[in-house]
């Protein structure tokens, strides 16, 4: 009865949080940050300043983990303290609150370092969730953000805001379009309704307006001038389908395709400078003027950068003019290329290549696309879209000799056009998310939703989601 009573007793005492949680793995650290040295020990930190103990942390918080880092991104260092103590409030509580609970709870101390001073600036209350692990993602101001993972592997992201910390949202959804490739049939039917292209994306509006990155590539180029306008072999769109694709909410387009010279540069010119205008960032051409080397982009959501790159395999045989040899970005140089990847990785948290490749009508990658999808393994790429072949080819997630995984869509086929071959009329959108991990930023899920263009009575060509 004894032994019955006093695990009784135990449990309730657990129950109420006098004892901590077994889960908590407490760290050693040493940390050098700058005349500070850092030393957390048996649940207790100690700053040295010169060689000198200046500061021990408070008695009754017992110390999970300690991290230096510009936590409030004002060009300053701070003390972090992941740590325990009775009650979920500190010297003041919310009006509403009675009584502070008697048990323990997780929170976080920030302290700044000031001279031979630590001098607190923030003791969060409860922080609401458990906490293994605290880091930070290593970026300056106004870039630094602290990492939380939980006990089951789970990361948060946590920014400065005013007095404290507000928990980010850090899944980034991308939806993306294959080929918009405007036959005249389907420029005449716009041409002849008022000139409005609307009709291209009305089935697509929500999905565009809830993806937080809605892409497409437009094959063919842009022009104002209706002498211009012309189908295959040589292209020349109604800017009235640029107007459409801004209009639709789309925020990308790739325009790096073997049709991106059928304009010659005027239609280069134009077409980056309508997409620009319209605020849809335009990626794979350069024009006239930009001359200098601008093989990414770097484009920002929710506090995740990511580089984008966008490429063909060539240009029907149409020369680059000697002025400008990076107005269409080309899949020729593999040391330039894989250069300028090294250099976006060290500036983003994501790179992700949209590749115009491949052979027309394949089903299957070709060795061309092997070679490049190697390429881009190798040079730690997340995510890789390709366009092209018309029609559509597998996914799937490709690991390299490191670990590092990389998503792969070989070609996600045509978005519209007026080709004949039935295989021409099923394509595809690509649509993944990428979340912040234990591991970094990685994608989380992706998926290959199939699409129908369909002719209606009229000349009117639209497109669908396939059953």
């Amino acid at each position: 009865m004894a032994l019955a009573g006093t695990g009784a007793i135990l449990a309730v005492l657990w129950y109420n949080g006098v004892f901590l949680p077994g889960w908590i793995a407490w760290k050693d650290r040493k940390i050098q940050q700058g005349e500070y040295e850092i030393l957390l020990d048996s649940r207790t930190v100690k700053v040295l300043y010169d060689g000198t103990v200046i500061w021990t942390s408070p008695k009754g918080v017992k110390v999970q983990d300690v991290l230096s880092c510009d936590a409030d991104n004002d060009g300053r260092e701070e003390l972090i303290l992941l740590c325990w103590k009775i009650g979920r409030y500190g010297k003041y509580r919310p009006f509403w609150v009675e009584k502070d609970e008697k048990k323990w709870s997780q929170h976080i101390f920030v302290y700044d370092y000031n001279g031979d001073k630590i001098v607190p600036q923030w003791m969060s209350s409860y922080i609401g969730e458990d906490v293994a692990e605290l880091s930070s993602n290593g970026k300056e101001a106004p870039y630094v953000r602290l990492l939380l993972e939980d006990t089951d592997g789970k990361m948060s992201r946590w920014v400065w805001d005013s007095w404290g910390f507000a928990r980010e949202e850090t899944d980034v959804s991308f939806a993306v379009f294959g080929d918009n490739l405007i036959h005249e049939p389907i420029y005449r039917y716009g041409l002849e309704n008022s000139g409005n292209f609307d009709f291209l994306f009305e089935n697509f509006g929500e999905v565009i307006a809830q993806s937080d990155v809605a892409v497409i590539n437009q094959e063919t180029p842009l022009t104002d001038n209706p002498a211009m306008y012309g189908d295959y072999p040589r292209f020349g769109t109604p800017a009235g389908v640029g107007q459409a694709i801004a209009d639709a909410g789309f925020d990308i387009v790739t325009c790096a395709t073997n049709h991106a010279l059928d304009l010659g540069t005027e239609g280069v010119d134009f077409t980056k400078a309508y997409f620009e205008e319209q605020n849809v960032i335009c990626l794979g051409i350069q024009s006239e003027e930009e001359r200098e080397a601008q093989p990414y982009r770097i484009v920002t959501r929710k506090g995740i950068r990511f580089a984008l790159f966008n490429y063909t395999y060539g240009t029907n045989g149409i020369r680059l003019p000697d002025s400008n040899p990076y107005m269409v970005h080309l899949l020729e140089d593999e040391a330039e290329i894989r250069a300028d990847i090294g250099k976006a990785r060290a500036e983003a948290d994501c790179v992700i290549v949209f590749a115009h490749w491949g052979t027309e009508y394949a089903e299957e990658p070709d060795d061309f696309q092997r070679k490049w999808a190697d390429v881009f393994l190798d040079c730690r790429v997340d995510v890789v879209v390709g366009a092209h072949p018309h029609v559509l080819q597998p996914a799937e997630v490709l690991e390299g000799a490191d670990g590092h995984e990389m998503l792969i869509f070989y070609s996600i086929g045509n978005y519209i056009s007026a080709q004949s071959e039935k295989s021409c009329a099923k394509g595809g959108m690509a649509s993944f998310t990428v979340s912040l991990t234990p591991e970094g930023y990685q994608v989380s899920e992706y998926a290959l939703q199939p699409l129908t263009i369909t002719w209606q009575e009229g000349g009117k060509y639209s497109v669908d989601y396939s059953p």
